[in-house]
């Protein structure tokens, strides 16, 4: 295209509006289809983009933006606990995969230190595909999706010495001895990231902040993560690496979901542009060149590292093998690192121009099918036999004043006021995921189906004096509830309710039903009247009031829950009655002329 960058930007962005929701239209992902739309634009097909470099540089700002908000959702504590999957797996992963692919690079005739460095730029997987399949899926913060997370972060640790130590292995390298200016300068960049982040940031924000001018906001937020990937790109270090620490050390911080929230836009974009550079950047002459080849060295890729990550996330990952499928699913590809390490192999004389045009395309095609790949995998395990159910786990018999059913975000809070009067609990909790997690903090939660008698009995529920149901799942509480009332006939029992109608089932089992968001939202609505410059008694009285009512109008449709006309009758009746009551507050209204008549009532102020 010879036009200016108006045209250009303008052919970007119908391609990206055309292709993704077509492509995940059809069920195979919105970054199939950038990564199609890439290759269509690129020179050797339309030639809409001459030359596809500088477009794939200036969309990896799009990656760059991926890793800062990932930053946000990360707290340093939190990345703390995610110590041992990032250097476990994640080292094990780069281990077996590199050694492997060095391998089969030795036999296909590579010398030993080309081939270490081919098989370890394979080993790498591309974390901006990577993620945006999660996200697609919905599975960012599944088992797999976290652990494929810390394998990710770890591998872009390694992507940078990697990177370092190419020129050290080449013939063409004059150097003799490893560059420690270069290491001071990574160091250094570290530090000024890191605590020039931990002192500038916040206070920097909460000037911005007070301007109440929220374009300043966003340019702030974008020079923080511009600022800090330019930073770590002159030390010689990832860009990347940087906007994440930036985003962790904000993930803690007030303005999160801000930042979050003006970031992603840009983010969205810009890497679509990302995918569809890389798309312009598979060499299709070579690919029509070496058709065998290129699709041998694509299926030894993908095979490769799909048996040894699913390995990893096996052994050091400790997944199911349903979990440790999914996740070689979404790291057996390569990574976009691979086109900058086979540049600079081929610039040390590492490797020749015709190997390294083959192994770019061969990661090109490989992150073309990723997609593919991960549609596959989730087939294959739609039809294959369920994995044997893991074990419940054995409950001791400590004699517990309460049992928790469920341990969420209901179930946590009541296990904290438990907890700081030092009364003994036990909690059980139906989702292995969940137990795993908030036993990290030593809570006393068990791994197990809270409606079976058998696991009841033996967690000491005889001995419990009250009973808290707080199962998110509305078939699961009320199940428990009847199981608990059948072995526990006297028994204390409070559960949690997600509506109405949920609430009256349990009260069909003797439970008392607490409404979840009920009580927060009368508190709510509280602190907007008081905010608002009403009499915090008057509020007080009218929300205390306004419970009441309501608690009523629960029981008396309670009774008449199977007659849709009559709950409809009780509602409209129970709306003329609450109005009828905040006008006898008010001093208006029938109620209100009789309260006022006896002197019970104070006159309208209108």
């Amino acid at each position: 295209m010879h036009g200016g960058g108006l045209e250009l930007a303008l052919v970007f962005l119908l391609a990206a509006v055309a292709a993704a929701p077509l492509f995940r239209r059809l069920g195979l992902g919105a970054v199939l289809g950038y990564l199609v739309a890439g290759v269509l634009l690129g020179p050797q097909a339309l030639g809409v983009v001459a030359n596809a470099a500088p477009v794939l540089g200036a969309s990896e700002i799009g990656v760059v933006m991926l890793l800062f908000v990932l930053g946000l959702e990360l707290s340093p504590s939190r990345l703390m606990v995610m110590r041992r999957p990032v250097f476990g797996a994640g080292s094990a992963q780069m281990a077996m995969c590199g050694l492997a692919l060095a391998l089969v690079a030795r036999l296909a005739g590579l010398p030993w230190t080309a081939a270490i460095v081919v098989g370890l730029a394979l080993a790498l997987s591309s974390t901006a595909v990577g993620l945006q399949l999660l996200a697609e899926r919905h599975a960012v913060h599944s088992q797999h999706g976290r652990l494929a997370f810390a394998i990710l972060l770890f591998q872009d640790l390694v992507a940078i010495p990697l990177l370092a130590v190419v020129p050290l292995l080449g013939h063409h390298s004059d150097a003799d001895a490893i560059d420690l200016r270069a290491i001071g300068e990574a160091v250094g960049a570290l530090l000024i990231v890191i605590g020039g982040g931990r002192l500038l940031l916040r206070p920097a924000f909460r000037l911005v902040a007070k301007s109440g001018m929220p374009e300043v906001f966003t340019g702030a937020a974008l020079l923080t993560v511009l600022g800090a990937a330019w930073l770590m790109q002159q030390a010689g270090l990832s860009p990347g690496l940087g906007a994440f620490l930036a985003g962790v050390l904000l993930a803690d911080s007030e303005f999160r979901h801000e930042l979050e929230a003006q970031i992603d836009p840009f983010k969205g974009l810009l890497l679509g542009l990302f995918f569809m550079a890389v798309g312009m950047s598979i060499d299709i002459a070579r690919v029509a060149a070496e058709p065998l080849r290129i699709a041998a060295m694509v299926a030894g890729l993908l095979a490769v590292k799909f048996v040894l990550i699913t390995l990893t996330g096996l052994r050091p990952g400790r997944l199911g093998w349903r979990d440790a499928l999914q996740l070689a699913g979404v790291l057996a590809f390569g990574g976009e690192f691979g086109f900058v390490v086979f540049s600079e192999a081929a610039r040390a004389g590492l490797i020749d121009a015709a190997t390294r045009d083959r192994l770019v395309a061969t990661i090109g095609l490989s992150m073309a099918l990723a997609p593919l790949l991960l549609l596959f995998v989730g087939r294959l395990l739609r039809h294959a036999p369920k994995a044997t159910p893991r074990a419940f786990d054995p409950i001791p018999d400590n004699g517990p004043k309460v049992l928790i059913a469920g341990f969420g975000r209901f179930g946590q809070i009541v296990a904290r006021l438990l907890g700081a009067q030092k009364l003994p609990f036990i909690a059980i909790e139906p989702s292995a995921d969940q137990v795993d997690f908030v036993r990290r903090f030593g809570n006393p939660v068990y791994y197990g189906d809270p409606s079976r008698s058998e696991l009841l009995r033996s967690a000491g529920a005889e001995s419990a004096q009250v009973f808290v149901i707080a199962l998110e799942d509305p078939e699961a509480s009320v199940r428990t509830a009847r199981a608990v009332r059948q072995l526990y006939p006297d028994a204390i029992v409070y559960a949690s309710a997600r509506d109405r109608r949920h609430a009256w089932e349990l009260m069909d089992l003797g439970a008392k039903a607490i409404r979840e968001t009920f009580h927060s939202s009368l508190y709510t609505g509280e602190r907007v009247l008081v905010d608002l410059g009403l009499d915090p008694e008057t509020v007080h009285a009218q929300v205390k009031g306004f419970r009441e009512h309501d608690e009523r109008l629960l029981r008396a449709q309670y009774d008449v829950r199977d007659d849709e006309a009559a709950l409809i009758q009780t509602s409209r009746d129970a709306r003329r009655e609450l109005e009828e009551l905040f006008n006898a507050d008010a001093g208006e209204g029938v109620l209100g002329g009789m309260l006022r008549g006896r002197g019970k009532a104070p006159a309208s102020s209108n």
